[in-house]
């Protein structure tokens, strides 16, 4: 079904917030030719982790499985977003950047899954094989943006919702907004910017003080992929409010001239932090597949001295280990 037309859909494709494009195969080429990528580890090995946390009492645990995976666990709902459990971010099993380090937390370990949170179509972000798996183990809800009713068919979802920018999903007392992201789309068989793609804000219900009062609300916010575009994080600020968690990518951002309109750097990630006035912030989309000419470790590196600069502490804006865990 061919969604209307709108400010960012034409009949055909979607165009992103700041109408920044996607880089054709001549860009591509240019940088590939240009390319000085830094040296990465074939394999980077960590103490595996035990049982991901359940949330105490009130509060949320949020556990980074590696790249965009993260494990949400509140009182009342559990949500996984963008999972890729498997060893290659490809359109094929032996095709695709490899994993350097296993997932944080084992699939067989993962708790019952509620909801499952998908930004976009790339392959780095929607792994057909975790998702068939998803779907036959757990049933949750897969919530996408719209025109992914195709790859849904295809991953056997049999509880699904697609979102415009800015729609809302009621979900057990929760509420799932999908808020633009500065990105693009594309897989083998579709054109390019075919599908949309987004972030998610989560309002989560918290229980009442006493009664005849309102309940205080947990939030948390998933990027996506994006790039940095201030006019559009403002509109989520004011739309959304102040997230208590948000989840921002930190890596694949390099060269800039290349990746600067679709993928935030970490000094751009650390200024949306503080745009948002987010209670605390997670790094995610780094150290798990190389995509783009930074080292492994760069986007750490920079992140410290972008803190430094900007006046974040490092409590505040944390990039956790594989399997590490995060209490809001």
């Amino acid at each position: 079904m061919t969604p209307p037309e709108s400010p960012h859909f034409n009949g055909k494709t979607f165009s992103p917030p700041g109408h920044a494009s996607a880089r054709g195969w001549r860009d591509i080429l240019r940088w590939k030719l240009s390319a000085q990528p830094r040296p990465w580890p074939h394999r980077v090995e960590f103490a595996p982790a035990s049982k991901p946390l359940e949330p105490p009492g009130r509060q949320c645990v949020a556990t980074w499985i590696g790249h965009s995976t993260f494990l949400l666990r509140t009182p009342t709902l559990t949500f996984i977003t963008d999972p890729v459990f498997s060893e290659r971010a490809g359109p094929l099993g032996w095709f695709g950047p490899r994993r350097v380090h296993r997932p944080g937390i084992a699939f067989a370990d993962l708790p019952p899954i509620d909801a499952v949170l998908l930004s976009h179509d790339h392959y780095d972000h929607w792994d057909m094989p975790t998702l068939r798996e998803l779907a036959r183990r757990h049933d949750p809800l897969f919530v996408t943006p719209l025109r992914h009713a195709d790859l849904l068919r295809q991953a056997g979802a049999r509880r699904a919702v697609e979102l415009d920018w800015w729609q809302t999903h009621p979900l057990a007392g929760a509420r799932i907004t999908l808020p633009p992201a500065q990105h693009w789309s594309n897989r083998i068989g579709r054109p390019r910017n075919h599908r949309l793609w987004g972030g998610y804000f989560v309002n989560l219900p918290g229980p009442a003080a006493r009664a005849n009062t309102e309940s205080e609300e947990r939030t948390f916010w998933f990027a996506g992929d994006t790039g940095y575009h201030a006019p559009m994080f403002e509109a989520i600020r004011r739309h959304c409010g102040r997230p208590d968690l948000a989840l921002l990518p930190i890596g694949a951002y390099e060269p800039r001239w290349f990746m600067a309109p679709v993928h935030m750097n970490p000094a751009e990630a650390v200024q949306v932090h503080r745009q948002l006035e987010a209670r605390l912030s997670l790094a995610m989309h780094w150290g798990t597949f190389r995509l783009t000419d930074e080292a492994r470790e760069d986007p750490l590196r920079e992140l410290e001295q972008a803190r430094r600069d900007q006046g974040v502490t490092s409590e505040a804006f944390r990039a956790l280990a594989p399997g590490e865990s995060a209490r809001i």
